[in-house]
């Protein structure tokens, strides 16, 4: 590596100085290696290129898996069928949000209700009943609500 090239390495980010390098060494070996291939007897030539078919297929069968895994994944794994973003999965991941706070407040309102009649039940026989208004201010008018009557 000459001076001008190792000053143009160091300028450049560390990736990118590091991919440089890397390629400019598989030029030279790839250089060699072809100048050496002539030199070469004809079974290793063949088992050579045996070896280099089978991996260029393995690595074409790792491209492609790795293509098929990566459609329709997005942020946090969520499949989107080849689409990244958009508005309805911003509501997709809002409508669990809405659906909670629906839910408690259809909760809230049937407990309410829940109460509001049990107090209109306990309204009603009060008011229904042959009771002196003296039973009211009793202290023992609770005990008088908890006996079933006949």
């Amino acid at each position: 590596m000459n001076q001008n090239s190792l000053q143009s390495a160091l300028r450049l980010p560390p990736q990118a100085a590091l991919d440089a390098m890397q390629t400019r060494f598989a030029l030279r070996v790839t250089a060699r290696l072809t100048e050496r291939s002539t030199e070469l007897a004809p079974d290793l030539t063949e088992r050579l290129r045996f070896a280099h078919d089978k991996a260029l297929e393995r690595a074409r069968a790792v491209r492609s898996a790795e293509a098929t895994a990566n459609v329709g994944v997005t942020r946090g794994g969520a499949a989107v069928l080849g689409r990244t973003g958009g508005w309805w999965l911003k509501l997709a991941s809002v409508a669990p949000v809405i659906a909670l706070a629906g839910g408690l407040f259809m909760i809230q309102r049937w407990q309410e209700n829940a109460q509001i009649s049990t107090a209109a039940e306990v309204d009603a026989a009060l008011l229904s009943d042959a009771l002196p208004p003296q039973a009211y201010s009793d202290a023992g008018f609770a005990e008088f609500l908890k006996t079933p009557s006949e």
